[in-house]
């Protein structure tokens, strides 16, 4: 996720902020964002499970390879962007999916989104995109931005090769989110959009995970919604789309209540998030300025994970049950989202 240049605003900001959201009538059912994650107790929060241990493993293993051995995934320094996807390609093309690279050069460097299908999954007619970002800004490990997205992509994509879902699918590993790609023709999620649509093609709706590992006991949000009835603890997923994906994310949403074990919170923006710019940090943005509905699932980025973009975003901050109710969760997501289809 790329940084947040709006962080601690002023009063008078907030204040400005209410207004708006009183005319516009967004729609809140869950996490606001606004400001930084600041003196919150970093410890994680251990989720309630139904015995998924293999997967917590299985997602543990993921983090230390990604976070770990390969560390820094930039394409400014080291070969760790290419490392990953290696990575990345090894595991889907292991599970039997089908995985095809969108390559292309970003001043003199190959870089590729991964793209991957299931072999018994539906072909027909537009597609459903479940998407993750691998690489990092310069200086980090990146274990929640965004090995964590990344872990519970390729495991999502592993469980789905045993099970194709009733619904035609792509799982997609995205290349340079970050900056300064970031919001350029470069950016993965722009290029593969672009691609996309040229070729006459489109998406029912994409699902990007953005920063989905970290839990903590207290959550932070702007001054006016303290008292606004939403949680006090980071224990939960958030799912944020635009006004154009209210329909798509609500089969989202219903999927993920569907696991009470992951509680689940939302938020929906009008003006395609621009008058709340921090809900336009992901890739998700890239769909909704195609007009294509898409959320993101996210675990609240800074404001709720202190080690935001430093060398301290580590696998061993991250809450690998919370990941693996997300994996489940996904998975009754798309079981909706095929009920729709």
């Amino acid at each position: 996720m790329p940084p947040n240049e709006t962080a601690q605003p002023g009063a008078r900001f907030w204040a400005f902020s209410l207004a708006v959201l009183a005319i516009v009538g967004i729609s809140w059912d869950g996490p606001a964002w606004g400001e930084p994650a600041a003196m919150i107790d970093d410890r994680n929060i251990e989720i309630a499970t139904t015995g998924e241990a293999p997967l917590e493993e299985a997602l543990r293993r993921h983090l230390a390879v990604l976070s770990t051995d390969i560390g820094e995934r930039s394409p400014w320094r080291g070969d760790g962007l290419a490392h990953a996807e290696a990575y990345i390609r090894t595991i889907w093309d292991e599970a039997g999916l089908r995985v095809t690279e969108q390559a292309y050069d970003y001043q003199g460097r190959r870089v590729a989104n991964l793209v991957a299908e299931a072999a018994g999954a539906r072909q027909d007619g537009p597609f459903t995109v479940v998407g993750a970002h691998y690489d990092t800004v310069p200086g980090t490990p990146g274990a929640d931005d965004n090995a964590s997205g990344v872990a519970v992509l390729l495991e999502l994509g592993r469980r789905l090769a045993a099970s194709p879902p009733g619904l035609p699918l792509r799982l997609v590993a995205f290349t340079l989110e970050e900056p300064p790609a970031f919001a350029t023709r470069e950016q993965g999620s722009r290029v593969f959009v672009r691609r996309l649509a040229e070729a006459g093609g489109r998406v029912s709706g994409a699902i990007v995970l953005e920063m989905v590992g970290f839990t903590a006991h207290h959550q932070t949000y702007p001054f006016f919604l303290r008292w606004a009835g939403y949680p006090d603890h980071g224990r939960y997923i958030g799912v944020v789309g635009n006004r154009a994906s209210r329909k798509f994310g609500g089969a989202v949403l219903k999927g993920f209540r569907g696991n009470p074990r992951l509680p689940v919170e939302s938020l929906f923006v009008p003006f395609d998030g621009w008058i709340l710019p921090d809900t336009r940090l992901s890739d998700h943005a890239s769909f909704w300025d195609a007009g294509w509905p898409a959320v993101m699932v996210t675990d609240t980025a800074f404001f709720r994970n202190p080690h935001y973009h430093g060398p301290s975003d580590r696998a061993e901050t991250l809450d690998y049950a919370f990941m693996a109710e997300l994996v489940l969760s996904l998975e009754n997501a798309l079981a909706e989202l095929a009920a729709l289809d």
